[in-house]
């Protein structure tokens, strides 16, 4: 499939240059014994250091020109280094620290570093996973007719209520007007809504429908059957916005979080350079 090419690109090319930059620098790492203690003031510190800013210059300059680059395979290609070479920073910028940490610009530089790498492998997770999901829950619908059919059984389930009780009017009027698709932030990533008004009038329905007498208990079942087929549908316009927004969540954090990291990787470059 073409979503697993970008990580298997060129027989895993990537992963086994990522994999060997990163066996380099832990037997680098093992046999350096300086003076001073490990630390990123060493020949190896400075060495693994530069690695690291170069690696995350190659995946700003990624970011930056992914859109120019012409054709599937290319584009494969340096998203296949973009996630492995991304990934091989937590053991080579981890060693370059030499575990020396504390209340600095370099520490924050070397958290905003983990934080996007973590950012990127939830986005990769999203990419990979999230697309199949969306295609399996729309099936040949998408989110317009979904809504489409949405209101026609609204509609038609206001008709079916005129002949009910005003109390069942009520309900279904309500579930109309009050249920959301989407909603805030925190609706559209769970792909829910508090105390929906179609699920609820779904399960008042099912106990109104007791007392009714001549031909209304045969509207009755009709009205619950269009309000079952409708709380299908909520669920179904509901999850799609659910993916939607998890597979767009991620890119919202990691364009902040990537420009919070350049600004503390300069100021961390402009501290080593000036001040030590």
């Amino acid at each position: 499939m073409q979503r697993l090419t970008i990580l298997e690109y060129k027989r895993y090319r990537y992963l086994k240059a990522s994999l060997l930059l990163a066996g380099l620098a832990i037997v680098a790492y093992v046999f350096h014994h300086p003076a001073i203690g490990a630390n990123g003031g060493t020949w190896l510190g400075y060495t693994l250091g530069t690695i690291s800013g170069a690696i995350v210059g190659l995946m700003l300059w990624f970011g930056v020109r992914k859109r120019q680059y012409r054709g599937a395979g290319v584009l494969q290609g340096w998203l296949s280094a973009h996630v492995y070479l991304g990934a091989s920073l937590i053991v080579i910028a981890t060693l370059h620290t030499g575990f020396q940490f504390g209340w600095n610009v370099h520490t924050l530089t070397y958290f905003l570093m983990m934080s996007v790498i973590a950012n990127g492998f939830y986005g990769l997770y999203a990419y990979l996973r999230f697309p199949r999901m969306v295609t399996e829950n729309l099936g040949e619908d998408n989110l317009d007719t979904l809504l489409l059919k949405i209101a026609d059984l609204d509609e038609l389930a206001r008709l079916n209520a005129l002949q009910l009780p005003d109390e069942i009017n009520h309900i279904v009027h309500k579930a109309r007007q009050e249920t959301r698709i989407g909603g805030n932030i925190f609706e559209q990533l769970s792909g829910s809504q508090k105390d929906c008004p179609t699920s609820a009038a779904v399960r008042k329905l099912r106990d109104l429908g007791k007392n009714l007498k001549g031909v209304q208990p045969k509207l009755h079942r009709e009205l619950y059957s269009i309000m079952l087929r409708k709380e299908t549908l909520v669920a179904r316009a509901r999850q799609d916005v659910m993916l939607k927004a998890r597979l767009g969540v991620w890119l919202y954090l990691h364009v902040p979080l990537s420009i919070a990291l350049v600004t503390a990787l300069v100021a961390h470059i402009v501290s080593i350079l000036f001040y030590w």
